[in-house]
């Protein structure tokens, strides 16, 4: 028999699903979608049969994309080979004009490094015909970017209106490719539109392009790359009363809300906040350069705010296998250390490394202070670690001979199941786990500028995919940042962050 979390998500699923049948529902007064909403919620817990166990997929019941089923998705390697051919093709010529009106020197080498060509080639649809239009797709993300950069704090029609539609806003037009002495004009509605038109792979293949200039910078650091994951939350604008909410008989709730996708979630502690709140959560791959310690997200996916982030571990390290990020480590909280890491070892090569929970039964013959192994009650040296095991950590008697009275007698060697705390994929013991650890913290502090600096904190999408949009142009943006230089405030040479990483390789 399967939990009840898992038929709650199930309902959840289908109740998505007959609601995005309805094309008119987002243009229904409130009145009319909580009858529809119930009707709908209703109609399928009365048919619903609680013990046939559920079949979906993990994406399906979490609302996001089937990585592993995905067509279209550009690795990091292939875009390498799409900017070389484009560069041999194209044949530059100096831009004097244009860099005299771009007097800012974050946009003007931000400018440098977007091109428009390869931009076209990876948000172009079959139907792209460059012969009538004024407005191309390179022409939307930029002035998405330029808002990202620098207008965050803008609600879009403002921006658009006061900034990139006024003549005399000469180098914020010049960023965005529109002319100067023309009345060539970018709506907010066009922008929502452009947003709305983007599916995830053109979302990853955007993002795979700026890791690939983040690469070819050489801002990332030393050869050896460490990855982290980890979430945040994005409270929706939506009414906070659900449409229809319903308790199950497992005692498990459902709830729709105004902004059908979005999901009620609880909150990390925060003073200034609820416990709760109505959204999406945001689980992101960080890269971490293993020189300063700087984390920089890379690439996220979106889904409701209500969904436990283990669920997400395998479906993270499978977008980083499709998009050729290799590493061996990835670092997490406890959350993440939640899912099946070891089937997650076996089909990617990844160790999650994670912090060692609280409240773990220690095992037999192990000190609780230092973790110190022994191979029974009567044994007085402490036993050295060999490796891992297929179900565990192998560890050996480390006495000297004639050092212990057992020694004729014993085995001399043990192995620890793995479990969710001293003895996890890596045990604490093995060199740099502990820096590894207190390196995760660093992760958090990158989420704070996608929020503050880049404006993920005001969230105005109103839709997973819209969320999915601004989360991706936030990503870039702030790689952008990184890769030019303007705003960095860690030197490298700060003595906090120094660790010895040929070591650790």
């Amino acid at each position: 028999m399967q939990t009840s979390k898992m038929h709650e998500k199930e309902i959840r699923r289908i109740l998505y699903k007959e609601i995005k049948k309805l094309p008119l529902f987002k243009t229904l007064s409130r009145k009319e979608k909580k009858v529809i909403s119930h009707k709908i919620l209703n109609d399928i817990l009365n048919d619903y049969n609680y013990d046939i166990d559920v079949t979906s997929k993990l994406n399906e019941l979490t609302n996001t994309p089937d990585i592993d089923n995905l067509v279209g998705l550009m690795t990091i390697n292939d875009m390498k080979k799409l900017i070389e051919r484009t560069n041999s093709k194209l044949i530059k010529l100096p831009l004097h004009n244009r860099d005299k009106v771009l007097k800012d020197p974050e946009l003007n080498a931000i400018d440098k490094l977007l091109d428009n060509s390869i931009i076209n080639t990876l948000l172009a649809n079959d139907s792209f015909t460059p012969s009538r239009r004024d407005v191309f797709p390179y022409h939307y993300l930029r002035v998405e970017i330029l808002k990202a950069l620098k207008f965050p704090e803008l609600a879009y029609k403002k921006f658009c209106r006061e900034l990139l539609n006024n003549l005399e806003q000469k180098t914020y037009r010049t960023f965005a490719c529109l002319p100067l002495n023309k009345k060539l004009f970018i709506s907010d509605s066009q922008l929502c539109t452009f947003r709305g038109s983007l599916s995830f792979v053109q979302l990853c293949n955007l993002m795979t392009y700026m890791i690939c200039q983040f690469m070819m910078s050489g801002k990332l650091g030393g050869p050896f790359q460490i990855l982290g994951v980890d979430s945040t939350e994005l409270a929706a604008i939506t009414n906070p009363y659900p449409l229809a909410m319903v308790t199950l008989p497992n005692g498990q709730k459902v709830r729709i809300y105004s902004e059908v996708d979005a999901d009620c979630g609880k909150r990390r502690n925060k003073r200034d906040k609820s416990e709760y709140f109505i959204g999406y959560r945001l689980h992101t791959i960080v890269v971490i350069n293993p020189e300063t310690g700087k984390a920089c997200p890379l690439i996220s996916l979106t889904a409701p705010g209500n969904h436990h982030d283990s669920l997400f571990s395998a479906q993270l390290m499978a977008l980083a296998k499709a998009i050729g990020l290799e590493a061996k480590i990835v670092i997490g909280d406890e959350a993440y250390g939640d899912a099946d890491c070891e089937e997650i070892n076996r089909k990617y090569g990844v160790k999650i490394v994670t912090s060692p929970r609280a409240v773990v039964t220690t095992p037999k013959n192990v000190e609780d202070d230092g973790k110190k192994v022994f191979l029974n009650g009567s044994c007085e040296v402490p036993m050295q670690y060999m490796g891992r095991t297929e179900d565990g950590h192998e560890y050996k008697c480390n006495a000297e001979p004639g050092e212990c009275f057992y020694s004729e007698v014993c085995p001399k060697f043990r192995e620890i199941s793995l479990d969710a705390g001293f003895f996890g994929q890596i045990p604490k013991q093995v060199p740099l786990v502990d820096e590894l650890v207190v390196l995760r913290k660093n992760l958090e502090r990158s989420f704070n500028l996608l929020k503050n600096r880049e404006g993920l904190k005001d969230l105005r999408a109103r839709s997973q995919q819209g969320t999915s949009a601004m989360a991706t142009f936030a990503n870039m943006a702030n790689l952008l940042i990184e890769i030019v230089g303007t705003r960095t405030t860690i030197k490298k040479e700060d003595p906090q962050y120094k660790i010895d990483w040929k070591e650790a390789a």
